[in-house]
């Protein structure tokens, strides 16, 4: 009997390592998630979208040169093929954002100028157009289905300030930039998550960047992997609406067998680490925007889980109440991690071609005995 069958593989591959990675380091047992080595609590205090990407894409931190040349090409790469705008404006209204996101994002791969080019180089430009293309498809559908005009990006604007610009079509004030900045920071990567894994596997096979991040935009559109925040505040909203007690909701919630979304990881056995910046971030967007009921909402709902079911919060529950505040709708909050995990994506992509091979594991048999036999339909 071979090995494969002595012992079942555990299930969704649960500890499972499936390959080496310079990019990202976790400690589920420490709650510690680093980028190239570097701490995400420095990163989220010190660093900016901007730079976090330089760092997943090149491996180091940036020079004060390098940067300002990774924001320029950032910047002119802030437009989509007019073919695009016009497909974008051809959907139905109701589409789900997700779902065109995934279809875009495919459809940019035959507009590329690199289209034809696998080579590392090509990949990199291929990063940066997507990492600002992305945002610029998310917010142009909204505004779309919304019946407004496109918004221009301001190349004098961060990152973060710009995707704020395109949606709401206001310049946001520093405390919003900074909010969605940290957040862009802490969602960039985070190793093997099924997203990650599903552009790994497809690039393995040679194919290329723009397949591979459709790939892994259909793996995050599932509510197991990017849809929990979304979960989350429409549980808020209910509470709300009703002017209900968050306790009460959710320990009905726990008498009815129901999972509370955004707590416990499969990673994780302690806080997750991003969860203590994004908490910290909707407090204080609740304060200085006038809406505090979403963070201590939240908050008396972290406490009431964490004393009677032992689980800490994970990255989704303070998410949903910072991005709600910042004006962005619920059914994009999934969209707005893509806009995010595109660093870590690309990352993932080009190191994975730089020493490629294909990923193909196998499966632990366990259906009927070998041999069995086919039978003649008049005897089955």
């Amino acid at each position: 009997m071979s090995s494969l069958t002595m012992t079942h593989a555990p299930k969704g591959l649960e500890g499972v390592v499936a390959t080496t990675s310079k990019i990202c380091y976790i400690d589920g047992e420490r709650g510690v998630l680093a980028y190239r080595g570097i701490d995400i609590h420095e990163l989220a205090e010190k660093s900016t979208f901007e730079e976090t990407c330089y760092l997943l894409w090149f491996g180091k931190l940036p020079t004060d040169n390098e940067l300002k040349d990774l924001r320029q090409r950032l910047a002119a790469e802030r437009k989509l093929d007019p073919a695009v705008v016009q497909f974008l404006r051809e959907l139905p209204k109701g589409a789900t954002p997700m779902d065109v996101l995934r279809t875009a994002v495919s459809a940019l791969g035959l507009y590329d100028p690199d289209e034809k080019n696998n080579g590392h180089d090509a990949n990199v430009n291929k990063a940066i157009r997507l990492t600002s293309q992305i945002p610029m498809i998310v917010a142009a559908y909204d505004r779309l289905r919304k019946g407004k005009n496109i918004v221009e990006a301001d190349p004098s604007l961060s990152h973060a300030a710009n995707f704020l610009l395109l949606l709401t079509g206001e310049k946001p004030s520093p405390t919003a930039e900074r909010a969605l900045d940290v957040a862009l920071i802490l969602h960039a990567d985070h190793e093997l998550n099924a997203s990650t894994f599903a552009a790994r596997v497809t690039a393995a096979t040679l194919s290329d960047i723009h397949s591979a991040i459709t790939s892994a935009i259909g793996a995050l559109k599932g509510p197991l992997h990017g849809g929990a925040n979304e979960a989350v505040f429409h549980i808020l909203e209910k509470i709300d609406s009703t002017g209900g007690d968050p306790i009460a909701f959710v320990r009905d919630m726990l008498a009815q067998k129901k999972k509370i979304p955004a707590f416990g990881h499969r990673v994780y056995r302690t806080e997750d680490p991003r969860a203590t910046h994004l908490r910290k971030m909707s407090e204080d967007l609740g304060q200085s925007s006038g809406e505090p009921k979403w963070f201590e909402m939240s908050r008396k709902i972290e406490q009431f889980v964490k004393s009677e079911k032992k689980l800490n919060a994970n990255v989704d529950l303070y998410s949903a109440s910072t991005y709600h505040v910042l004006g962005i709708n619920v059914d994009l909050f999934t969209p707005v991690f893509a806009v995010s995990r595109i660093s870590g994506w690309a990352a993932h992509v080009i190191e994975q071609l730089d020493d490629n091979r294909l990923i193909r594991p196998r499966a632990d048999y366990i259906g009927p005995p070998y041999p069995q036999h086919w039978v003649p339909m008049n005897q089955r």
